[in-house]
């Protein structure tokens, strides 16, 4: 499929517009071990491994790709295992859309330092984007 670069820009500003929703804190994004699960709501089989907070203005539009303001790392990850998948949480904590991870230079919307996770082993973002329609 093939859509206009207008229209990938509209439907990228309604998704940023799902993400930075809300006003109890900061969108965060959450690394899971295993697989991602096939729709939004669905259980999550993998165990959360890492988790960022996330600005509130959460990153730009630009031709139809959000790309992701600067992440802080995770100093200090929840447990030990080989990321599988991001999930996404508006500022409330309700699910948004799931990502994949890749390690830098993979290709992975989200592209982190290492896929592999353990307790006191910082782990970075190296960018983020995400891509509507595309």
């Amino acid at each position: 499929m093939k859509i206009r670069t207008s229209l990938r820009t509209a439907i990228a500003n309604e998704m940023l517009a799902a993400i930075t929703t809300g006003t109890l804190g900061s969108p965060k994004l959450e690394i899971y071990s295993g697989s991602m699960p096939a729709a939004i709501g669905d259980a999550i089989s993998g165990t959360l491994l890492a988790e960022f907070t996330l600005t509130n203005t959460f990153g730009t539009v630009s031709d139809g790709v959000i790309t992701l303001d600067p992440i802080d790392p995770d100093t200090d990850p929840a447990a030990t295992g080989t990321a599988g998948f991001g999930r996404l949480l508006d500022r409330d904590g309700n699910e948004v859309l799931y990502m994949t991870v890749s390690v830098v230079g993979s290709g992975g919307e989200i592209q982190l330092s290492s896929l592999d996770i353990a307790p006191g082993e910082p782990v970075s973002i190296s960018s983020g984007v995400i891509r509507a329609g595309a």
